[in-house]
């Protein structure tokens, strides 16, 4: 099937915001001050351990030092509060993320309000999240802020379209409806929200300018259900037989939309970008007294 959409290239992007985190890096370390990550993660689940590789080599490239604290599958949830509440003083250490998801057992929205505001550069705190409704954010959550940065510097449009988001997850579905909801022209876009009790999905779908699906099913939305000329964000990322796929069937979407994210290469390397302007983002302001 021939495609005729236009691919929004997320490496490329990635590699634009990266080239500029490193030069605010750089600035940084003339002051003598040397952002810091420090990473959080628990048990040995493996996509877990390769996304953060994948972060510190993002980091290292950026002018970031990163530190990873490891635990067992075992480990309890007094462990976790333990090295979060050091990290919370630790004046040298400027964001910190918890990589989810977490151990059985474990509450992760317990862990992950531990983590002092200020340095919560995932934007998943209450009160990162709440500030963000709120429409006063300070950290967005790093794979909504990634879809809105590749809208813009692809050049597409967000004011006054109408943007249907497939899931509605804490991680990406929430924080990116409101993200799209606020004032000015990364936001103001008309917001629906599709989940497991959406009813007539293909005709909301349908009705979308921009398309964004993160429902975490293989292959869920197909050509029929996207309005000629959409934009269409792909936020998934499944294995499968035929290896990696994102949530949307690309070949038959392509061939109907005027532009389309690919899997893997679209929405992946913005998330860690975005991460790295918050780290940077964060030691700024802790710099300035902020």
């Amino acid at each position: 099937m021939k495609t005729r959409a236009r691919i929004l290239d997320g490496k490329a992007v990635a590699r634009e915001v990266r080239a500029e985190v490193k030069v605010r890096a750089g600035r940084l370390r003339e002051r003598g001050i040397v952002p810091k990550l420090g990473i959080v993660l628990a048990g040995g689940f493996a996509p877990s351990q390769i996304y953060v590789r994948s972060k510190e080599r993002a980091c290292a490239r950026a002018g970031i030092e990163v530190e990873v604290a490891r635990f067992p599958d075992e480990t309890t949830f007094e462990e976790l509060r333990d090295r979060i509440q050091e990290w919370n003083q630790d004046k040298a250490l400027h964001g910190m993320i918890v990589q989810l998801p977490l151990p059985g057992g474990i509450d992760s929205s317990k862990v992950l309000d531990l983590v002092k505001p200020g340095k919560d550069v995932d934007g998943l705190t209450s009160m990162n999240l709440g500030k963000l409704v709120a429409g006063r954010p300070e950290f967005m959550p790093a794979t909504p802020a990634g879809i809105i940065e590749l809208l813009v510097r692809s050049r597409v449009g967000i004011s006054g379209r109408r943007v249907v988001v497939v899931g509605r997850s804490e991680l990406v579905g929430k924080p990116l409806a409101n993200i799209l909801l606020l004032r000015g022209d990364r936001g103001d876009a008309t917001v629906t929200v599709c989940h497991s009790k959406t009813r007539d999905l293909a005709e909301v779908c349908r009705s979308a300018d921009i398309l964004v699906v993160a429902a975490g099913r293989a292959r869920l939305v197909d050509g029929d259900m996207v309005k000629p000329g959409a934009v269409v964000i792909d936020v998934g990322i499944n294995r499968t037989e035929q290896g990696l796929v994102g949530d949307v069937d690309f070949d038959s979407v392509a061939a109907k939309a005027s532009a389309i994210t690919p899997v893997p290469g679209g929405v992946g390397p913005m998330t860690v970008a975005m991460l790295l302007v918050n780290t940077v983002k964060a030691a700024e302001n802790q710099a300035s007294g902020e």
